[in-house]
């Protein structure tokens, strides 16, 4: 049975997912990285502070694979004012991911480790060793780090965290490739991170993939390109139950404010729990 999929959220990395380099970081360091998230991801459940727990802390009953992968930063690209997108070269074959995945980040000499949504397909990594990641400007370390300190070959240690993946239009199952609806919230269009990319599925695939962008604080006007697919104002009620089927699951994605506000408003319009899917490890 095909089924259709809709995707609402302020930032879509995942939608997106579908050169091997020598990289030498000394053994000691790598060991250093592998206690320590250790460490942390063990201890994490006897820490009682009311401070606001970080990523390891929030993830730590999530799956991870063992493989804790060097890289090094091969690329840095600035995707609006606030979002650097970060491409990483990675050496060792035995890292591999699912689209849906995120990464742990661990960087030297910073004792926090970051939690990025990883923005390119399995296929690049596979085909170039290449990864990549788009991060937003924030005070948190491994984020400001990213911002503010990091430089090509800068060398950084990644470990692949939770699996999401659905099910594939293949043998060994019943499902047909069905469709997918994004609604993607920003600011302004400058702050629609990927909209060329989306743009370009949206015509690779005519009914299989559509798009509407919303802007918030819009002040500039609107390049005629992106028009006729812009709506000014936020995600409503009125925009997604239309939608609402037998057949359709639910991906939100975006700070936990806007999860929560976008689970109530799809419970208030009668799609079943079990069928809206999101993670809040922000």
């Amino acid at each position: 049975m095909a089924r259709a999929t809709i995707y609402v959220g302020y930032t879509v990395p995942q939608l997106l997912r579908g050169a091997q380099s020598r990289i030498f970081p000394s053994d000691s360091a790598l060991g250093v990285l592998r206690r320590s998230a250790f460490c942390y991801c063990t201890g994490s459940s006897t820490i009682k502070s009311k401070r606001k727990m970080d990523h390891l802390e929030r993830t730590a009953n999530n799956f991870r694979q063992e493989v804790i992968a060097q890289a090094k930063v091969c690329g840095i690209t600035n995707e609006s004012e606030t979002v650097k997108r970060l491409r990483l070269a990675i050496a060792n074959k035995d890292f591999t991911f699912k689209a849906g995945q995120w990464v742990d980040f661990f960087i030297p000499g910073v004792s926090v480790v970051g939690g990025f949504s990883i923005c390119s397909s399995p296929s690049l990594l596979k085909r170039e060793g290449i990864l990549e990641l788009a991060v937003k400007y924030t005070v948190h370390p491994p984020a400001h780090w990213i911002h503010t300190e990091c430089t090509l070959d800068s060398e950084v240690a990644l470990r692949v965290g939770a699996d999401l993946h659905g099910y594939q239009e293949g043998k060994g199952n019943r499902h047909k490739l069905g469709t997918v609806k994004l609604y993607y919230s920003a600011k302004t269009t400058s702050e629609l991170l990927f909209k060329k990319n989306i743009l370009g599925l949206m015509k690779a695939f005519p009914g299989k993939i559509t798009c509407c962008f919303h802007v918030t604080q819009q002040r500039s006007q609107i390049c005629e390109e992106l028009q006729p697919h812009v709506t000014e104002g936020r995600i409503s009620e009125k925009d997604l139950e239309k939608h609402v089927s037998n057949d359709t699951s639910w991906y939100i994605c975006g700070p936990p404010p806007m999860i929560e506000s976008i689970s109530k408003l799809l419970a208030n319009i009668g799609v079943p729990r079990n069928c809206v899917f999101f993670e809040k490890w922000w």
